[in-house]
């Protein structure tokens, strides 16, 4: 099985809570009506072509890391687990408030050109990050390896040897957080891979 496929299959572990197709192609997985009437677990969105792809890359003026490109083109334009408790960042395709224009992911350009943390050297690509304290994720594209850090500080904090490895671990990881409900066990307890005091 390999990591797309596992991901999968951990977020579906919720689909007896719902599953739907929303216009435009986004999965909703989970339904979570003790959040709002129309609020949904996890979202996986349609996948990006290479005409976007370098959209991407000429806005953000750097190259898309690869295994991230492959992510974007094969599995998911970003990605909402457990209402963004994490979550990864893609292109958005459309503004505006309604409904299906909130079925997008998080803006990718937003932490890799707006809200860059000051000593992120060139080479970090931002590619998500946690509701829980605004912290973020990052591929060093030197190394291949994802870099977890604080919102406004690129100083590594913790890392994964790829993007497959931290992928997989941190939906497990996220998902182990909630009940089968989609209720989250411990209020109290911090949603990151680490916590940070």
């Amino acid at each position: 099985m390999n990591s797309f496929e596992e991901v999968k299959k951990e977020l579906y572990r919720f689909e007896d809570l719902g599953v739907e197709e929303s216009e435009n192609g986004t999965i909703l997985i989970g339904k979570a009506i003790h959040i709002a009437p129309l609020a949904w677990l996890n979202k996986i969105y349609p996948v990006l072509n290479e005409e976007d792809i370098l959209l991407m890359e000429k806005e953000l003026k750097t190259n898309v890391p690869q295994d991230y490109k492959d992510f974007l083109t094969n599995f998911s334009n970003g990605l909402n687990v457990f209402v963004a408790t994490f979550s990864l960042y893609g292109l958005r395709k459309a503004l505006g408030r309604s409904v299906e224009a909130s079925r997008q992911p998080f803006s990718i350009f937003t932490p890799n050109l707006y809200e860059r943390p000051e000593n992120a050297k060139d080479h970090y690509f931002f590619i998500g990050g946690y509701n829980w304290d605004g912290s973020n994720l990052y591929i060093d594209k030197k190394t291949n390896k994802v870099h977890y850090c604080d919102r406004w500080d690129a100083t590594s904090l913790f890392e994964w040897n790829s993007f497959d490895e931290m992928i997989v671990s941190e939906v497990k990881r996220t998902t182990n957080l909630f009940d089968d409900k989609g209720l989250v066990l411990d209020e109290n307890n911090y949603t990151t891979p680490i916590e940070i005091k």
